[in-house]
């Protein structure tokens, strides 16, 4: 006789008029059915702890025949949903050169004046010098840079370092930005302009004095453009000092 009906068999037994009513009989075997139905309810949530356990294994990683059985009240797991719309990086581009900021084929600065020939050469090529047109923002009365470049046999230049001021006005009198070589294809003599009447330009390094060659801008008188001979200042080394002189050999 299972439980509920031992639970019945006593209560009916309370239907006959001789019957005397045995109530701990009844409340004994009423707790032992709910302690029933509490074990059953408790197996059942176990039952759908394991299933949602086993999702987990299968959805992360299976395990085998042999790996022990999910426990009990296991630990809560957070499995993060993948991205939805957000393709992963790859370990490389297509193309690892970065995207121009201005078109490949916008043609070089055209030359404003002449060009300067330094007498320096780099196999079929001459080591030349000359002004290009610059826009500089928030300072609207510099126009003009200053390009060391290399010029082929057929006219073609190759600018390897440009100098302009960023503030100011580029035909102040004096002395402008300086050029010095920083690893270049082909070395660069340092160079410069000078705004003024200058006839000597020296620059000192080390203790001794270097004279610098100049030729007049065409386009503007006032400006000097100067270089050093790369026999007598190795590219890169930095001047110590740099003065100009007038005709007079006064300083400027």
């Amino acid at each position: 006789m299972s439980e509920l009906e031992r639970l019945r068999h006593a209560m009916r037994a309370t239907e006959r008029p001789d019957a005397v009513l045995d109530l701990a009989a009844v409340m004994r075997e009423g707790r032992r059915l709910r302690t029933r139905r509490r074990v059953a309810g408790a197996g059942a949530a176990t039952l759908a702890t394991g299933l949602a356990a086993v999702v987990v294994v299968v959805a992360v990683g299976a395990s085998g025949p042999g790996d022990p059985a999910p426990t009990e009240r296991p630990p809560p797991v957070a499995v993060a949903p993948p991205s939805v719309g957000v393709s992963p990086m790859p370990e490389k581009w297509p193309d690892p050169t970065p995207p121009p900021t201005v078109a490949r084929d916008e043609p070089p600065p055209k030359p404003m004046g002449q060009i300067v020939d330094s007498g320096v050469r780099h196999g079929t090529e001459r080591r030349v010098y000359y002004f290009v047109p610059v826009s500089v923002p928030g300072a609207p009365k510099v126009s003009i840079g200053l390009a060391a470049g290399r010029q082929a046999a057929d006219g073609s230049l190759t600018t390897d370092i440009l100098v302009n001021d960023v503030d100011g006005s580029d035909r102040r009198a004096g002395f402008h930005q300086i050029g010095y070589d920083e690893g270049s294809a082909a070395p660069v003599p340092t160079f410069g302009y000078f705004v003024g009447p200058a006839e000597r330009i020296t620059g000192t390094v080390d203790g001794r004095q270097v004279d610098a060659r100049l030729v007049r801008w065409s386009a503007d008188k006032q400006v000097m453009i100067f270089w050093f001979d790369p026999a007598q200042l190795e590219p890169g080394e930095r001047l110590d000092g740099i003065i100009a002189r007038d005709g007079s050999g006064r300083r400027l």
